[in-house]
Protein backbone atom coordinates (compact mmCIF):
# COMPACT_ATOMS: atom_id res chain seq x y z
CA UNK A 1 0.00 0.00 0.00
CA UNK A 2 1.25 3.43 -0.92
CA UNK A 3 2.69 5.85 2.37
CA UNK A 4 1.82 8.77 -0.20
CA UNK A 5 0.02 11.72 2.47
CA UNK A 6 -3.36 12.18 1.47
CA UNK A 7 -4.36 13.85 -1.86
CA UNK A 8 -5.77 17.59 -1.81
CA UNK A 9 -7.51 19.76 -4.12
CA UNK A 10 -4.48 21.21 -5.53
CA UNK A 11 -3.05 17.37 -6.67
CA UNK A 12 -6.63 17.39 -9.02
CA UNK A 13 -5.84 21.24 -10.32
CA UNK A 14 -2.67 20.75 -11.30
CA UNK A 15 -3.45 17.43 -12.84
CA UNK A 16 -6.57 18.97 -14.48
CA UNK A 17 -4.25 22.24 -15.97
CA UNK A 18 -1.80 19.62 -17.44
CA UNK A 19 -4.32 17.77 -19.18
CA UNK A 20 -6.37 21.75 -20.39
CA UNK A 21 -2.96 22.85 -21.70
CA UNK A 22 -2.53 19.78 -23.97
CA UNK A 23 -6.02 19.19 -25.41
CA UNK A 24 -8.68 22.03 -26.88
CA UNK A 25 -11.15 19.69 -26.28
CA UNK A 26 -13.53 20.44 -23.17
CA UNK A 27 -15.15 16.80 -22.57
CA UNK A 28 -18.64 16.82 -20.39
CA UNK A 29 -18.79 12.95 -20.70
CA UNK A 30 -15.85 10.70 -19.15
CA UNK A 31 -15.74 7.09 -19.80
CA UNK A 32 -13.29 4.62 -17.90
CA UNK A 33 -12.57 1.31 -19.89
CA UNK A 34 -12.11 -2.01 -18.14
CA UNK A 35 -9.93 -5.21 -19.00
CA UNK A 36 -10.11 -5.55 -22.62
CA UNK A 37 -12.25 -2.78 -23.88
CA UNK A 38 -9.39 -0.15 -25.23
CA UNK A 39 -10.70 -0.45 -28.66
CA UNK A 40 -13.55 1.81 -28.10
CA UNK A 41 -11.02 4.46 -27.96
CA UNK A 42 -10.34 4.03 -31.81
CA UNK A 43 -13.62 5.38 -32.52
CA UNK A 44 -12.60 8.75 -31.04
CA UNK A 45 -12.73 11.75 -33.56
CA UNK A 46 -10.11 14.71 -33.41
CA UNK A 47 -7.74 12.35 -30.94
CA UNK A 48 -5.75 13.77 -28.15
CA UNK A 49 -3.72 10.91 -26.27
CA UNK A 50 -2.19 11.50 -23.38
CA UNK A 51 -0.20 8.97 -21.45
CA UNK A 52 -1.19 8.96 -17.67
CA UNK A 53 2.67 8.64 -16.98
CA UNK A 54 2.56 12.35 -18.44
CA UNK A 55 0.08 13.85 -15.73
CA UNK A 56 0.90 14.60 -12.40
CA UNK A 57 0.12 12.61 -9.37
CA UNK A 58 -1.67 9.83 -12.24
CA UNK A 59 -1.51 6.31 -11.15
CA UNK A 60 0.03 3.96 -13.85
CA UNK A 61 -1.36 0.96 -14.13
CA UNK A 62 1.07 -2.42 -14.97
CA UNK A 63 -2.22 -5.00 -15.82
CA UNK A 64 -2.19 -6.21 -19.26
CA UNK A 65 -5.19 -5.06 -20.78
CA UNK A 66 -5.14 -1.56 -19.55
CA UNK A 67 -2.74 0.59 -22.26
CA UNK A 68 -2.59 3.59 -19.78
CA UNK A 69 -3.51 6.40 -21.34
CA UNK A 70 -5.95 9.25 -21.63
CA UNK A 71 -8.15 10.06 -24.77
CA UNK A 72 -9.99 13.12 -25.23
CA UNK A 73 -12.08 13.87 -28.40
CA UNK A 74 -15.69 13.47 -30.14
CA UNK A 75 -17.14 10.25 -30.09
CA UNK A 76 -21.31 9.97 -31.29
CA UNK A 77 -21.18 13.91 -31.79
CA UNK A 78 -20.16 14.42 -27.73
CA UNK A 79 -16.54 15.73 -26.35
CA UNK A 80 -15.53 12.90 -23.70
CA UNK A 81 -12.80 11.77 -21.92
CA UNK A 82 -11.67 8.38 -22.11
CA UNK A 83 -9.42 6.35 -19.61
CA UNK A 84 -7.58 3.33 -21.55
CA UNK A 85 -7.28 1.16 -18.65
CA UNK A 86 -7.51 2.21 -15.04
CA UNK A 87 -5.14 1.47 -11.85
CA UNK A 88 -5.98 -0.89 -8.65
CA UNK A 89 -5.21 -0.83 -5.22
CA UNK A 90 -4.20 -4.58 -5.30
CA UNK A 91 -1.11 -2.74 -7.72
CA UNK A 92 0.09 -1.48 -4.40
CA UNK A 93 -1.40 2.19 -4.40
CA UNK A 94 -4.21 3.57 -2.09
CA UNK A 95 -7.45 4.04 -2.98
CA UNK A 96 -7.36 7.30 -2.98
CA UNK A 97 -4.61 7.29 -5.42
CA UNK A 98 -6.14 4.88 -7.67
CA UNK A 99 -9.64 7.01 -7.56
CA UNK A 100 -7.96 10.27 -8.42
CA UNK A 101 -8.79 10.46 -12.20
CA UNK A 102 -12.25 10.52 -11.32
CA UNK A 103 -11.61 13.69 -8.98
CA UNK A 104 -9.76 15.11 -12.19
CA UNK A 105 -12.32 14.29 -14.13
CA UNK A 106 -14.21 16.64 -11.81
CA UNK A 107 -12.27 19.25 -11.38
CA UNK A 108 -11.97 19.25 -15.43
CA UNK A 109 -16.11 19.98 -15.61
CA UNK A 110 -17.11 16.52 -16.28
CA UNK A 111 -20.61 15.78 -14.02
CA UNK A 112 -21.49 12.81 -16.12
CA UNK A 113 -19.03 9.59 -15.61
CA UNK A 114 -19.52 6.05 -17.42
CA UNK A 115 -18.00 3.14 -16.18
CA UNK A 116 -17.29 -0.29 -17.80
CA UNK A 117 -15.49 -3.19 -16.36
CA UNK A 118 -14.52 -7.20 -17.31
CA UNK A 119 -16.58 -9.18 -14.59
CA UNK A 120 -16.99 -12.51 -13.77
CA UNK A 121 -20.60 -14.25 -13.65
CA UNK A 122 -22.55 -15.37 -10.93
CA UNK A 123 -25.69 -15.50 -12.01
CA UNK A 124 -26.05 -19.31 -12.91
CA UNK A 125 -28.27 -18.29 -16.17
CA UNK A 126 -25.52 -15.79 -17.66
CA UNK A 127 -22.79 -16.56 -19.95
CA UNK A 128 -19.32 -15.15 -21.03
CA UNK A 129 -20.13 -12.95 -23.45
CA UNK A 130 -22.94 -11.41 -22.20
CA UNK A 131 -23.23 -7.49 -21.39
CA UNK A 132 -25.16 -6.26 -17.68
CA UNK A 133 -26.02 -3.11 -17.32
CA UNK A 134 -25.31 -2.39 -13.20
CA UNK A 135 -28.31 -1.65 -11.33
CA UNK A 136 -26.75 -1.47 -7.86
CA UNK A 137 -23.16 -2.68 -6.55
CA UNK A 138 -22.42 -4.29 -2.86
CA UNK A 139 -19.11 -2.81 -2.09
CA UNK A 140 -17.82 -5.66 -0.12
CA UNK A 141 -14.16 -4.31 0.20
CA UNK A 142 -15.33 -1.15 1.37
CA UNK A 143 -17.65 -2.29 4.05
CA UNK A 144 -15.28 -4.20 5.62
CA UNK A 145 -12.80 -1.18 5.23
CA UNK A 146 -10.81 -1.00 1.86
CA UNK A 147 -12.77 2.25 1.32
CA UNK A 148 -11.54 5.58 -1.39
CA UNK A 149 -13.26 7.92 1.38
CA UNK A 150 -11.65 7.34 4.19
CA UNK A 151 -9.18 10.06 5.84
CA UNK A 152 -10.36 13.53 5.74
CA UNK A 153 -13.15 14.90 3.94
CA UNK A 154 -13.17 18.16 1.66
CA UNK A 155 -15.95 19.66 1.77
CA UNK A 156 -15.90 21.72 -1.01
CA UNK A 157 -16.08 18.61 -2.83
CA UNK A 158 -18.63 16.46 -1.14
CA UNK A 159 -20.34 15.55 2.04
CA UNK A 160 -18.80 13.56 4.94
CA UNK A 161 -21.54 10.51 4.13
CA UNK A 162 -22.70 11.00 1.06
CA UNK A 163 -25.94 8.80 0.00
CA UNK A 164 -25.70 5.56 -2.45
CA UNK A 165 -28.91 5.38 -2.53
CA UNK A 166 -28.88 6.05 -5.93
CA UNK A 167 -25.34 5.82 -7.20
CA UNK A 168 -26.28 4.67 -10.58
CA UNK A 169 -28.77 7.07 -12.05
CA UNK A 170 -32.11 5.85 -12.98
CA UNK A 171 -32.64 7.85 -15.49
CA UNK A 172 -29.26 6.67 -17.25
CA UNK A 173 -30.06 3.55 -16.96
CA UNK A 174 -33.74 3.89 -18.17
CA UNK A 175 -31.75 5.48 -21.69
CA UNK A 176 -29.52 2.45 -21.69
CA UNK A 177 -32.28 0.49 -21.67
CA UNK A 178 -34.54 2.12 -24.30
CA UNK A 179 -31.25 2.50 -26.51
CA UNK A 180 -30.25 -1.26 -26.05
CA UNK A 181 -33.31 -2.44 -27.42
CA UNK A 182 -33.60 -0.11 -29.96
CA UNK A 183 -30.36 -1.60 -31.30
CA UNK A 184 -31.73 -5.54 -30.50
CA UNK A 185 -28.66 -5.86 -28.04
CA UNK A 186 -29.46 -7.75 -25.43
CA UNK A 187 -28.88 -6.51 -21.83
CA UNK A 188 -28.42 -7.87 -18.65
CA UNK A 189 -29.59 -5.74 -15.62
CA UNK A 190 -28.04 -6.64 -11.93
CA UNK A 191 -25.90 -6.07 -8.65
CA UNK A 192 -22.22 -5.87 -9.10
CA UNK A 193 -19.79 -6.64 -6.27
CA UNK A 194 -16.46 -4.71 -6.06
CA UNK A 195 -13.83 -7.18 -4.78
CA UNK A 196 -10.37 -6.51 -3.80
CA UNK A 197 -8.77 -9.02 -5.72
CA UNK A 198 -5.83 -9.42 -7.17
CA UNK A 199 -6.46 -13.54 -6.59
CA UNK A 200 -10.00 -14.83 -8.33
CA UNK A 201 -13.05 -16.20 -6.32
CA UNK A 202 -13.10 -19.44 -4.64
CA UNK A 203 -15.66 -21.81 -5.20
CA UNK A 204 -16.90 -20.87 -1.53
CA UNK A 205 -16.49 -17.31 -2.28
CA UNK A 206 -18.82 -17.82 -5.15
CA UNK A 207 -21.36 -19.15 -3.58
CA UNK A 208 -21.28 -17.02 -0.89
CA UNK A 209 -21.58 -14.13 -3.77
CA UNK A 210 -24.43 -15.31 -5.23
CA UNK A 211 -26.53 -15.78 -1.64
CA UNK A 212 -25.50 -12.05 -1.17
CA UNK A 213 -27.72 -11.25 -4.25
CA UNK A 214 -24.53 -10.30 -6.89
CA UNK A 215 -25.03 -10.96 -9.86
CA UNK A 216 -21.59 -10.11 -11.22
CA UNK A 217 -18.38 -9.62 -9.31
CA UNK A 218 -14.60 -8.03 -10.14
CA UNK A 219 -12.14 -5.99 -8.96
CA UNK A 220 -12.92 -2.60 -9.46
CA UNK A 221 -15.64 -0.13 -10.20
CA UNK A 222 -17.12 0.50 -7.04
CA UNK A 223 -14.45 3.05 -5.68
CA UNK A 224 -14.40 4.96 -8.47
CA UNK A 225 -18.40 5.32 -8.16
CA UNK A 226 -17.86 6.38 -4.69
CA UNK A 227 -16.06 8.96 -5.34
CA UNK A 228 -18.23 10.02 -8.20
CA UNK A 229 -21.20 9.91 -6.20
CA UNK A 230 -19.22 11.98 -2.98
CA UNK A 231 -19.30 14.64 -5.53
CA UNK A 232 -22.31 14.67 -7.35
CA UNK A 233 -21.44 13.09 -10.48
CA UNK A 234 -24.55 10.76 -12.27
CA UNK A 235 -22.96 7.58 -13.04
CA UNK A 236 -23.84 4.84 -15.58
CA UNK A 237 -22.16 1.39 -15.59
CA UNK A 238 -21.84 -1.79 -17.60
CA UNK A 239 -20.11 -4.80 -16.91
CA UNK A 240 -19.10 -7.27 -19.95
CA UNK A 241 -19.32 -10.89 -18.47
CA UNK A 242 -16.29 -12.35 -19.12
CA UNK A 243 -16.30 -15.29 -17.47
CA UNK A 244 -18.64 -17.59 -15.18
CA UNK A 245 -17.51 -18.06 -11.94
CA UNK A 246 -16.50 -21.17 -10.38
CA UNK A 247 -18.34 -22.61 -7.75
CA UNK A 248 -17.75 -26.56 -7.77
CA UNK A 249 -14.40 -27.96 -6.39
CA UNK A 250 -13.67 -30.43 -8.91
CA UNK A 251 -14.23 -28.51 -11.95
CA UNK A 252 -11.74 -29.06 -14.20
CA UNK A 253 -11.61 -25.49 -15.61
CA UNK A 254 -9.66 -22.52 -13.59
CA UNK A 255 -10.36 -18.64 -14.20
CA UNK A 256 -7.37 -16.67 -15.51
CA UNK A 257 -6.91 -13.56 -16.67
CA UNK A 258 -6.23 -14.04 -20.71
CA UNK A 259 -10.22 -15.55 -21.03
CA UNK A 260 -11.24 -12.17 -19.52
CA UNK A 261 -9.58 -10.73 -22.67
CA UNK A 262 -10.59 -12.97 -24.72
CA UNK A 263 -14.15 -12.16 -23.93
CA UNK A 264 -13.73 -8.33 -24.00
CA UNK A 265 -13.01 -8.70 -27.61
CA UNK A 266 -16.50 -10.54 -28.55
CA UNK A 267 -18.22 -8.15 -26.35
CA UNK A 268 -16.54 -4.96 -27.67
CA UNK A 269 -18.96 -4.11 -30.74
CA UNK A 270 -21.83 -4.58 -29.16
CA UNK A 271 -20.51 -2.46 -26.01
CA UNK A 272 -19.47 0.41 -28.48
CA UNK A 273 -22.76 0.16 -30.30
CA UNK A 274 -24.66 0.30 -27.19
CA UNK A 275 -22.34 3.23 -26.14
CA UNK A 276 -22.38 5.14 -29.17
CA UNK A 277 -26.59 5.08 -28.77
CA UNK A 278 -26.15 6.23 -25.50
CA UNK A 279 -23.93 8.99 -26.10
CA UNK A 280 -25.77 10.03 -28.99
CA UNK A 281 -29.07 10.33 -26.28
CA UNK A 282 -27.53 11.90 -23.19
CA UNK A 283 -28.61 15.01 -22.04
CA UNK A 284 -26.07 17.10 -21.45
CA UNK A 285 -26.06 20.53 -19.89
Amino acid sequence: MSDHPPFTREHYREAAETIRRWTRHRPQIGIILGSGLNSLADEVEAANRLAYTDIPHFPPTGVAGHVGQMVLGQLAGRDVLIMQGRAHAYEGISLQHATLPVRVMHELGIRTLIVTNAAGGLNPGWHAGDLMLITDHIGLSAMVGHNPLWGPNDDSLGPRFPALSKAYDPALRRLAVKVAAELGIELRQGVYCGLAGPAFETPAEVRFLRLSGADACGMSTVPEVMVACHMGMRVLGFSGISNVAIDNLDADEAANHEEVLAAGQTLVPRLIALLRGVLAAIPVA
